[in-house]
């Protein structure tokens, strides 16, 4: 049997951590990693939109290029960006927008001949352990920061060889370990001390994040790799099941969606989409289809639908089926997540828009330009506590609120 963790982390996002006046305390509900507590991209806030407030700006940072998003926890906010050949993770009063530390290290900017037009910088998105914030680069350097003062606990280098648009999967925090998407199958650390677990070889891991589920009673992770879905086991890293998926370019990056004994692909590229049962042996796709080409940002699902971006076009798809429901041009290849019911929209070019997730058509209820002469938003937006993050790929960090 399998079953997707939703608590993946060992602070428990289901109540209020017990910790040190030290440790960056989450509440249920935060945002302390990439696609939110349960990774699937759908928040548990509740009660945080207003449509007679509209779309707001509340506070405006730099933190220099790239493509991460934003993790919040315990009043603060972690951003991490490139310049001037450095990389530098950003911790912020997640509602006043004041700089409570930041901390630069050497990094390139990294940006391969073949992605024209795109500004570089890290893709991976920080994630928050209690006292702990854990960083990627786009080269493999993983460090463990003081999520208090900033200060550097350990730092190590992934020695598989990294993707063509560099290591993008966020780290996925399980128990004592510090698993990645790097190597053929993941990658795993010791959260403590950076000393390495586990690794899976010299193969050339995916873009997504790891997700953490159960299969038969012990604890499993997920990952979209280089050129197929993998569950390996977290204690070792031994391989449990394996399913083909492969897309043009190798370009495995948006994260699949668990749904009790089925999986969710949509990864774009050629590929298409999909819906099989996963963990068995031999797995035949439900069905199998071109509706959603999903190719950076991952699908988020609420009621039986999926909501997604195929390329330029955000589309509703119902799972059972995989037949789309509606599509809505103007977006451009967008990102998005859902919290109350509610699509939170970045668009390619910087607006941030509100509108109902449902499976009878499009309907926006807010939006904002937050990004001027903005292009390539392809980061998801994060929210906590009614107010909502979004970065722009040159540098912009913008705090806004949809709600009085």
């Amino acid at each position: 049997m399998l079953k997707r963790i939703k608590c993946g982390l060992p602070i428990c996002l289901l109540a209020i951590v017990i910790a040190s006046s030290a440790m960056v305390v989450v509440e249920a509900g935060e945002w302390p990693m990439y696609r939110g507590p349960d990774h699937t991209g759908v928040s548990r806030e509740t009660g945080w939109f207003d449509a007679s407030a509209g779309v707001k700006v509340v506070w405006e940072a730099k933190i220099g290029k790239g493509f991460a998003s934003i993790a919040v926890g315990g009043g603060r906010a972690f951003a991490v960006g490139n310049d001037a050949k450095k990389d530098t993770l950003f911790c912020f009063d997640a509602k006043t927008g004041k700089k409570i530390w930041s901390q630069s290290y050497p990094a390139e900017l990294y940006v391969p001949k073949e992605f024209k037009g795109a500004q570089g910088g890290p893709n991976a998105t920080p994630t928050i352990d209690g006292e702990n914030v854990y960083a990627l680069s786009k080269i493999g350097e993983v460090r463990c920061f003081s999520a208090d003062k900033g200060s550097v606990k350990w730092a190590a280098k992934i020695k598989s060889k990294h993707p063509k648009w560099g290591f993008s999967g966020s780290p996925l925090v399980v128990g004592d370990l510090l698993i990645l998407n790097a190597g053929s199958a993941g990658t795993a650390f010791n959260k403590k001390t950076g000393k390495l677990v586990w690794s899976s070889g010299p193969g050339v891991g995916g873009y997504s994040t790891p997700i953490p589920i159960e299969r038969d009673g012990k604890p499993h992770v997920l990952l979209l790799s280089y050129q197929s879905v993998v569950i390996v086991a977290t204690a070792d890293g031994k391989k449990a099941w394996e399913f083909p998926w492969k897309t043009k370019h190798d370009i495995n990056g948006a994260d699949p969606i668990v749904v009790g004994d089925n999986l969710f692909i949509s990864t774009g590229m050629g590929a298409g989409c999909c819906l099989t049962p996963f963990g068995k042996t031999e797995a035949k796709p439900i069905w199998k289809n071109k509706n959603m080409n999903t190719k950076l940002s991952g699908c988020v699902m609420l009621g039986g639908c999926v909501y997604g971006f195929d390329d330029k076009n955000l589309k509703c798809l119902d799972l059972k089926s995989g037949q789309v429901k509606w599509s809505e041009a103007g977006l451009g290849m967008g990102a998005l997540i859902i919290a109350d019911g509610k699509l939170i929209i970045l668009s390619e070019k910087g607006k941030l828009v509100i509108a109902n997730a449902s499976p009878d058509g499009y309907k926006e209820l807010s939006s904002c330009v937050i990004f001027k002469s903005a292009a390539k938003c392809w980061t998801i937006p994060a929210i906590c506590d009614g107010f909502i993050y979004a970065r722009s790929p040159t540098g912009d960090l913008v705090c806004a609120k949809a709600g009085k």
